[in-house]
């Protein structure tokens, strides 16, 4: 069982939106900005390739653990609608939600010398919002096809990730902080529609006599 291409178009816009690599360009800066450029450009290399392994290992194995915890699709389908929602809003404010990046971290990822995976892999990039669509997105179609696919899609997002946060600083000083903040809140508006569609989804499922 597979899904059309356009769905699948969808489902890489989701992820790649959910992720939100251009939102991550002012924390990459800030926390790079004293390192070589070699060192900077190995940091966003690791920090790709992290991504995409996380995101490819959720496509594997995501839905199994939902099984082995007893948890429902359609369950997870509402809470992971709400914890994107909460992203969404928090992107409006052009803020990261606490759920991908607290304060603390802020200030530990400071001090720490190699930041590549944690904090700016996971949370920030590879975070519960983007790992909650794979699974979610991974439930649609049940083969080894559709799964496929979406590995695919999480190495193409790895790929834009490297990409984003390779140019990161010409990209930060073309858009400028109002620039990247004004995507912010345009990714934040597909985010809360993605968010909303998988709530509504899940309620479906669970009480059908909403319908």
């Amino acid at each position: 069982m597979m899904l059309t291409w356009p769905e699948y178009i969808k489902t890489f816009t989701a992820l790649l939106v959910v992720v939100n690599p251009i939102g991550a360009i002012p924390v990459f800066v800030a926390t790079t900005n004293d390192d070589p450029p070699k060192d900077r450009l190995r940091t966003a290399r690791v920090a790709a390739c992290s991504v995409g392994i996380v995101l490819a290992v959720t496509v594997l194995v995501g839905e199994s653990l939902l099984r082995f915890f007893g948890v429902s699709i359609s369950s997870f389908r509402v809470g992971g609608g709400i914890l994107i929602l909460l992203n969404a809003i928090a992107m409006f404010y052009a803020q990261h939600s606490r759920s991908r990046y607290t304060d603390e971290e802020a200030r530990e990822a400071e001090e720490k010398a190699d930041i590549a995976v944690v904090p700016l892999s996971i949370p920030l990039l590879a975070g519960p919002g983007a790992i909650s669509t794979v699974i979610i997105y991974s439930n649609q179609a049940g083969s080894w096809g559709h799964d496929g696919i979406l590995i695919l899609i999480s190495a193409a997002t790895a790929c834009l990730v490297w990409l984003i946060l390779r140019l990161a600083i010409p990209i930060g000083k073309i858009m400028g902080k109002t620039g990247i903040n004004i995507a912010t809140r345009l990714m934040g508006l597909l985010l809360a529609a993605i968010a909303i569609e998988f709530i509504t989804g899940g309620l479906s499922q669970l009480l059908p006599g909403l319908l």
